[in-house]
């Protein structure tokens, strides 16, 4: 999964925006990933639900700058999503926030629909965030996405959407806002 990173994500007051980079082998390695999906062969399920049927797991990957308490930080994150039903997934991720002050982690619970009747598939979902921030308080956030998944292989889709995120219990003294809206770009691959 490649993310487009909100720099402001935990509302730090002096944020300020960051551009995602992609470091020079990751045109590389995402090349090698589509090819892998494109050429791999089908799985029984597939002929049935598609790539989002009953049974299937997606996982993903990815990582990028982020800034939040005026400090610059490299994020990586690692997650999966195992389809119940047909198109209705749950999904668990895990993220990290490192080379800043303090170091903080994420857990993110999460459940997504995905409507498969037509060629391009919309996908809605919820998620509630737990974040650790070293020698702070806990924060927890409750959100929801809503997009699109292109097909870019027989068991890849590149997806483009949108991400709404409320933090609770946000004190606005110290995080200015708690609210965040913020674009993501995903490649997921499934099994």
């Amino acid at each position: 999964m490649v993310k487009l990173v909100d720099t402001g994500d935990l509302k730090s007051p002096a944020r300020k925006g960051m551009a995602v980079r992609f470091r020079p082998w990751a045109p590389l390695l995402l090349a090698s990933a589509i090819a892998a999906c494109a050429f791999a062969p089908p799985a029984a399920a597939q002929t049935v639900g598609g790539a989002f049927s009953k049974g299937r797991t997606h996982f993903f990957i990815g990582g990028g700058p982020g800034q939040a308490f005026n400090e610059s930080y490299f994020i990586l994150s690692l997650g999966a999503t195992y389809y119940l039903v047909d198109g209705l997934g749950l999904g668990l991720s895990y993220e990290t926030w490192t080379g800043g002050e303090p170091d903080m982690y994420k857990i993110t619970p999460s459940v997504q629909y995905v409507f498969q009747q037509a060629a391009l598939k919309p996908y809605v979902g919820a998620f509630y965030r737990r974040t650790n921030i070293e020698d702070r308080p806990d924060l927890d956030s409750v959100g929801g996405r809503a997009g699109v998944y292109f097909q870019a292989g027989r068991n890849a889709y590149f997806g483009v959407g949108g991400v709404y995120e409320s933090y609770l219990d946000c004190n606005k003294n110290i995080f200015g806002d708690c609210d965040s809206t913020y674009a993501e770009v995903t490649f997921t691959f499934a099994f």
